[in-house]
């Protein structure tokens, strides 16, 4: 094998069948072709070699929930600047909500979105569709026509309402083998709450978001899940309420997974501000909440790591608490905060970090390379820094978004590489 797109790949801990191995890669035309020991240059003519010593080569990882805002609200975020800013943060596959003008709920409306994806993005970006049309909570869209070409089915930003709905949303779902990924939420019990209603929100006189709204649509979704065998996938929970819903529906042998963002797990409601970088639905909530999320992350109850990506303009979260807009962004510093929270602080293994943030997404999404790096996978990878310590300063991310909780924090931990489909990316 004698051409310049082959890389050899040295020293790394290389992730296989559950756990690392010291040993070398090389990846040639798109895909694993050695994983070896110790591999001799001299073996592959002209390829170039990347020195890993001391670092974690893993499958890429992977985001069950970003918004790129396109097509739509552009201004707020593009696949580009999106794509970029997924593999600045060590992701080759991210999944993009549908809360876009227009809504992917046809194949024309996904489509429009299909061909920015192929035109300008840089990882595998895949959409998805909506549950329901427009988001609007009442008719049911051609789950069988769209279910090929998205990675499952949410109206994001918006919780189904009506129960008859859901579950005949959930009938239609289930025969496609494809994710319902929901977002909980009862309307009627925000009481135009914008952050957690704990002793922040009452020491600054600011309306709370009850958890009651989170966990009691997560109960009802269960119950619809466990009757009509449909894969429950269950976004951004952020209560303890939550875990514990999960967990007992997990022990039932019920179709659910579920997700929380690395700002649940290092943050509660005692550390806001009053500036907009902290406003995200759902809130921030207690340090009971974030307690019992980090042990839902130790036990295996949550499944995945998604960081709910959400970029507005500088206007838009330049407001404060009350008035900014819901949503922060998150994918560059994803892996250095669950790392710095989980890993450093000895609650997690880095195994664990693996799975939560590549094992567990792709085996939920149906992606290659849950098993790890094998010759024959496709290359998509990730190679981790562990020793880096960055101050998370906005102004150098990739995304057009700025709002961060993390902003001025240091954070352990950075991404040293990234291939998508074999080719260096970062």
């Amino acid at each position: 094998m004698s051409n310049d797109n082959t890389l050899l790949i040295t020293g790394a801990n290389v992730w296989c069948d559950d756990s690392f191995r010291l040993c070398d890669v090389v990846v040639s035309n798109g895909m694993i072709v050695e994983t070896a020991e110790k591999i001799d240059a001299d073996k592959y003519p002209g390829c170039k070699v990347i020195d890993a010593t001391g670092k974690y080569l893993v499958p890429g990882l992977v985001d069950m929930h970003v918004h790129f805002r396109e097509p739509g609200y552009s201004y707020k975020e593009t696949i580009k600047d999106g794509s970029a800013a997924a593999a600045a943060g060590g992701f080759t596959t991210v999944c993009t909500m549908p809360n876009l003008n227009p809504a992917p709920d046809s194949p024309d409306n996904l489509r429009r979105q299909l061909d920015i994806i192929n035109r300008d993005a840089i990882v595998n970006v895949i959409p998805y569709a909506t549950i329901t049309r427009k988001r609007m909570g009442h008719e049911l869209v051609d789950y069988a026509t769209l279910a090929p070409y998205v990675a499952g089915f949410s109206d994001d930003g918006t919780g189904v309402q009506d129960e008859e709905v859901m579950r005949a949303a959930m009938k239609g779902i289930a025969p496609t083998g494809k994710i319902l990924a929901a977002h909980c939420e009862v309307e009627a019990l925000l009481n135009r709450g914008y952050i957690h209603d704990g002793e922040y929100a009452r020491a600054h006189g600011h309306r709370g978001i009850c958890s009651e709204s989170e966990w009691k649509e997560i109960e009802r979704d269960i119950i619809l899940a466990e009757e009509t065998h449909c894969r429950l996938h269950v976004c951004h929970i952020s209560t303890k309420e939550s875990v514990e819903l999960i967990r007992r529906a997990k022990e039932r042998g019920v179709l659910v997974t579920c997700e929380t963002g690395p700002h649940y797990l290092t943050f509660c409601d005692e550390d806001l501000q009053e500036e907009g970088r902290f406003k995200m639905n759902p809130p921030i909530r207690s340090r009971a909440d974030r307690d019992a999320l980090r042990q839902g992350i130790i036990d295996g109850t949550i499944d995945a790591i998604a960081t709910d990506h959400a970029p507005h303009s500088a206007e838009e979260k330049g407001k404060g608490l009350e008035k900014s807009a819901m949503g922060v962004v998150g994918l560059e510093t994803a892996f250095a905060a669950v790392y710095t929270t989980m890993v450093k602080t000895g609650l997690i293994s880095m195994e664990r970090l693996v799975e939560i943030m590549s094992v567990n997404p792709r085996k939920i999404l149906g992606l290659p390379c849950s098993d790890g790096i094998k010759a024959g996978n496709p290359a998509d990878i990730t190679i981790l820094d562990t020793e880096t310590e960055q101050i998370v300063d906005p102004a150098t991310f990739r995304t057009k978004g700025r709002a961060t909780p993390y902003a001025g924090m240091l954070l352990q931990g950075s991404i040293a590489a990234l291939l998508y489909k074999g080719v260096q990316v970062l």
